[in-house]
């Protein structure tokens, strides 16, 4: 707990609604703008379902970070509940490392779709360097400060689930007009089942739902955490749930299959084919500020995640160095920054988004699993505590999900955390004490 004597380092500026806003800004712009034509070549006009299902699984996970967040309320999220739980510095590197590398390829793939037929409807100019342009704008916003990003979501967000919100009324407008189809909505790609639909379509979906457990990565910035962490968690993944389900079927009755494939701005694609008088650029531009929402609130976290995994001794320890005026973690923002550049070379947002996923899922079974183990560990002040069967759910449901991965993916995956595992071994030899109280010195402003 903090006291005067020992004070949290960074500034507690985040009350209930701002915390909502920001897990509701970060779910809604991870995915939605971005994958609904991905997630068609799965499902086919059935785009409701996985999201259900991907809703329902994210949920189990969800009560678990509940428990963790609460009882343990300090950045660094599941890398410290690793720590706590299996006393393994390796595995606690590795599972805060899959979060950190999670973080920063979901910045890259959100860059590439804010970089696409969004952003072409403004200016035409090439998607990577455009990418890594935002990528630094981004970046500076992160470090200026907290509160000021969080404010900037709170706008954002509400921009973006106007968006949202214009997607389903011009929809219903169009089909109770006589146009559209909304038996499209219970289509499936040829010689697929709906078992096979739905749970393959999961995988995309999932990553619709992910940037809940990034909220663990700032707790310690939040005020009364405990009471206000599980309301602002479970209601802002209830109402991104409700509003994709109804964006799914809008963009199948609208459009067929094949043409939401075709676009990288797949609900600009749906809210033209309506015809209504809806000028693109508008939609365009409420499309690329959910993008830039979610690219930002992600990077908030990446960037708190190394910040704290910097402070226990996991990452090089430049990396928990802080702004002296600004208090934000400028050595993690820069390189999480750096790195998400790099990333946007592969170009390929289906995959970068389904290694997102399978990154999550590993960091989820741990985060579950925590939960029970931690069980007999007591703290002094309340916390939010979910039914024991809900972990056992998370982590099979997880594993099932996993198994519907593609080889590529897992691929990628590895390449990334063997990456992680030189550095943690480059760590661990070269690597002083980590700097919990090491404010920098250098210039304030940025």
């Amino acid at each position: 707990m903090d006291t005067a004597e020992n004070p949290p380092r960074l500034r507690r500026a985040i009350s209930g609604p701002m915390l909502f806003a920001f897990i509701l800004g970060d779910v809604l712009g991870a995915g939605i703008y971005a994958l609904m034509g991905v997630l068609s070549e799965s499902a086919g006009g059935m785009l409701w379902a996985p999201l259900v299902v991907a809703l329902l699984l994210a949920l189990l996970t969800a009560g678990s970070y509940a428990e963790l967040v609460t009882k343990y309320p300090r950045a660094g999220g599941a890398a410290v509940f690793a720590e706590r739980a299996f006393h393994s510095p390796l595995l606690s590197f590795l599972v805060g490392f899959s979060m950190l590398a999670a973080g920063v390829v979901s910045a890259a793939g959100l860059a590439i779709a804010f970089s696409g037929d969004y952003l072409a409807t403004f200016i035409d100019v090439p998607v990577i360097p455009a990418a890594m342009v935002f990528l630094v704008l981004i970046g500076l916003l992160n470090a200026r400060g907290i509160r000021e990003s969080m404010g900037t979501n709170l706008v954002m967000t509400a921009i973006e689930l106007s968006g949202l919100v214009i997607v389903i009324v011009v929809v219903a407008l169009f089909v109770g007009g006589g146009g559209g189809d909304l038996g499209r909505a219970t289509q499936l790609p040829d010689g697929v089942g709906v078992a096979g639909a739905v749970l393959g379509g999961a995988i995309v979906a999932y990553y619709s739902f992910v940037g809940f457990e990034t909220s663990a990565n700032v707790i310690e910035e939040v005020r009364r955490p405990s009471r206000v962490y599980p309301r602002a968690l479970f209601g802002a993944l209830i109402t991104a749930g409700i509003v994709y389900v109804l964006v799914g079927v809008a963009s199948a009755a609208a459009l067929p299959s094949d043409e939401l494939q075709a676009s990288s701005g797949p609900l600009l694609a749906v809210v033209e084919a309506t015809g209504m008088s809806v000028p693109s650029w508008l939609f365009s531009l409420i499309a690329l500020i959910a993008v830039a929402n979610g690219a930002l609130l992600t990077m908030i976290m990446a960037s708190r995640l190394a910040f704290g995994m910097a402070e226990q001794g996991l990452l090089p320890s430049p990396l928990g160095r802080v702004l002296p005026n600004r208090r934000t973690p400028w050595v993690a923002i820069a390189s999480t920054t750096v790195v998400a550049m790099l990333l946007t070379l592969v170009g390929d947002l289906a995959t970068l988004a389904e290694t997102v996923v399978l990154l999550l899922l590993l960091v989820f079974i741990s985060a579950n699993v925590s939960v029970l183990v931690l069980r007999r560990q007591r703290v002094e002040h309340e916390h939010f505590r979910v039914w024991t069967f809900v972990p056992v759910l998370g982590v099979i449901s997880c594993v099932v999900l996993l198994t519907q991965q593609r080889p590529i993916v897992w691929l990628f995956a590895a390449i990334l955390l063997a990456v992680g595992v030189v550095l943690w071994l480059t760590t661990r030899r070269f690597a002083g004490q980590p700097v919990a109280d090491r404010v920098d010195e250098s210039p304030a402003a940025v």
